[in-house]
């Protein structure tokens, strides 16, 4: 530790100036890409004890309505309570929503959380992916907002890994399939924008995700979707850019790939280390999904039982959350598979979960039965395949509803209580954290935070969310912005 003589005396921030001084030094000394303090590396050697080894989440984008899915009030006003009665689940004192009758089989295994908040603006999708509550552009990202949970899975993951031919980290080090895959296509990409969130932010651009990308549909002669309308989303992810061009071989490839390596080599002579390093990963990816029949099998549902595809539901939800078991099956950590909006693109599935109109309607006729098919297929396959009790698998949307049901029979945007679930790999299953008020509109016991639900998933994985990850100057950031993991519910 560096020590200082200075004054004791404290800034109006909190802290002494010799501390400041003590801080700015450190920052000096450390590496700019690596890790920013002493006790950061520390904290990145050593290996928490994490039940699980890889996280599915699955995201509701839109803001699911969780007082009809989890946390319902049949005593409220009949404004408020909503058309949809709780049932008992198989544990008791349990009660969730009525079209979620699967998933009330499984309360067991799932621990839910009826409190979650924030303050960072509606449809902002970077509290749940970061931590971060921040008022910002939800239709942008930049590479100054903090990395996502997936994201610093895949940055430590590629500091482990040893240099490549002098290449120094960042390689694959033989893996041919990242440690985040993002699935069906970039977050926003229905809406012809891009939401920020699942990015690595200021870690730098080759630690983002791998994703994939789509061309959804609906099935031929189903009605035209329309505002509160929607209709089933059909399709199957697939890797971007996967075959070889026409005339060019495996060897041409290989001796492109060779050239390459040379340009790399003269450029890293000159001083420009950081961008190789970047482009190198982001290459040797390219070249692994054009050569490898690992990543090629892991996205290939016809070596999938046919019975299997059906209990998932042949949705493009359901396929995705059947590619997720098999990746996660090859031990890649972190996954993600969005239920999302298409409507600009394609023009289906027009409110996802955002159900400012016919709320009831919706979730009774598509989204409720088919997440419930799919969540309880993905749960049933992971258990049987021993997979369950190693893989956390998340639920969460962005944002909640309104406790009042608006003129259109839907509800509005809502940030101030709304709930998700955790389920499988270090859960203690049949728990309740936090309690909404007799409306679900304000927390009235145990807040929880977007952060604290990124400290419970790294916690999970045994990964210390205090970790610090350095931003663009160097400067060392805890990785869960200060959340704390939710202790109630871990195993």
């Amino acid at each position: 530790m560096l020590t200082m003589l200075g004054s004791p005396k404290r800034t109006c921030e909190g802290f002494t100036r010799r501390q400041a001084l003590q801080a700015a030094c450190g920052l000096a000394l450390a590496a700019p890409f690596g890790i920013a303090t002493p006790q950061a590396a520390n904290a990145l050697k050593r290996r928490r004890p994490g039940r699980a080894k890889n996280v599915i989440l699955l995201y509701l984008l839109g803001g699911a309505a969780t007082q009809d899915m989890i946390d319902l009030k049949p005593n409220a006003p009949s404004g408020v309570r909503g058309e949809f009665n709780p049932i008992a689940t198989n544990v008791t004192g349990i009660r969730i929503g009525e079209h979620l009758p699967r998933m009330s089989q499984w309360m067991h295994k799932i621990a839910l959380v009826r409190s979650l908040n924030h303050r960072a603006g509606c449809h902002n999708t970077l509290p749940s992916y970061t931590g971060l509550e921040q008022l910002l552009d939800n239709t942008n990202t930049r590479d100054t907002y903090p990395p996502s949970m997936g994201a610093v899975c895949e940055w430590l993951r590629q500091r482990s890994l040893p240099s490549r031919s002098g290449r120094g980290a960042g390689g694959e080090g033989g893996r041919q399939l990242p440690d985040y895959i993002y699935m069906p296509c970039y977050l926003g990409w229905g809406q012809a924008i891009r939401r920020p969130g699942p990015y690595a932010g200021y870690l730098g651009q080759r630690f983002d995700p791998l994703y994939t990308e789509v061309q959804p549909y609906r099935a031929p002669g189903s009605p035209a979707p329309a505002p509160g309308r929607p209709v089933t989303v059909l399709g199957e992810p697939r890797l971007p850019e996967s075959t070889l061009a026409q005339g060019v071989t495996i060897d041409r490839l290989n001796t492109r790939r060779t050239l390459m390596n040379q340009i790399e080599d003269q450029l890293r002579n000159e001083g420009t280390q950081r961008t190789v390093d970047q482009f190198n990963r982001t290459q040797s990816r390219a070249f692994n999904l054009l050569t490898s029949t690992e990543v090629r099998s892991a996205f290939d549902l016809n070596q999938e039982d046919n019975r299997l595809r059906d209990r998932y539901g042949k949705t493009l939800f359901g396929n995705c959350a059947l590619i997720a078991r098999r990746l996660v099956e090859r031990d890649v950590r972190f996954v993600n598979v969005t239920w999302d909006l298409f409507w600009d693109r394609v023009q289906i599935n027009y409110d996802a979960w955002d159900t400012h109109t016919r709320n009831f309607e919706i979730l009774r006729n598509v989204n409720l039965p088919e997440f419930d098919k799919t969540y309880c297929a993905l749960l049933e396959d992971l258990e049987t395949r021993g997979l369950l009790d190693e893989t956390l698998v998340v639920v969460m949307s962005e944002m909640g509803r309104t406790p009042n049901i608006n003129g259109n029979a839907g509800r509005d945007h809502w940030t101030y209580c709304y709930g998700m679930w955790f389920a499988g790999g270090g859960i203690r299953g049949g728990t309740v954290v936090g309690e909404s008020d007799g409306q679900a509109a304000y927390v009235k016991d145990r807040p929880v935070s977007p952060a604290d639900v990124c400290a419970t998933i790294y916690e999970c994985l045994g990964i210390d969310p205090d970790l610090m990850v350095p931003d663009r100057a160097g400067r060392p950031i805890a990785a869960a912005q200060g959340g704390r993991p939710i202790r109630e519910i871990l195993g």
